[in-house]
């Protein structure tokens, strides 16, 4: 069952997400489903960004937990995707340093 958004949750929530954009500027869409199902309440998102899309939930006794955890997993798994991409970049001006001058 889908949860009613109070204002308070609803900011709560806001107030996590942009957290996780300031880390990562290319977030081009964020969808979050909050449900509670007998006493677990459940978190889950989806977020877009350049490059694929990333997806976490997490359950707890209380929502706001819930909440807390889901955006943990969510700031380590774009932490993993930001260093992706530095590697990349750096391998690739490597790879152009080492490689011999042509003819």
């Amino acid at each position: 069952h889908h949860v009613e958004l109070t204002d308070p949750l609803r900011n709560y929530v806001n107030e996590k997400f942009e957290r996780l954009e300031r880390h990562f500027d290319h977030v081009t869409d964020v969808h979050v489903v909050l449900s509670v199902e007998k006493l677990r309440h459940t978190a889950e998102a989806t977020i877009h960004i350049s490059g694929g899309k990333l997806f976490a939930d997490s359950t707890n006794e209380d929502m706001y937990a819930a909440i807390d955890s889901l955006t943990d997993k969510l700031d380590r798994q774009i932490k993993k995707h930001k260093e992706k991409l530095t590697d990349h970049h750096r391998s690739e001006g490597a790879m152009k340093k080492q490689a011999p001058p042509l003819p």
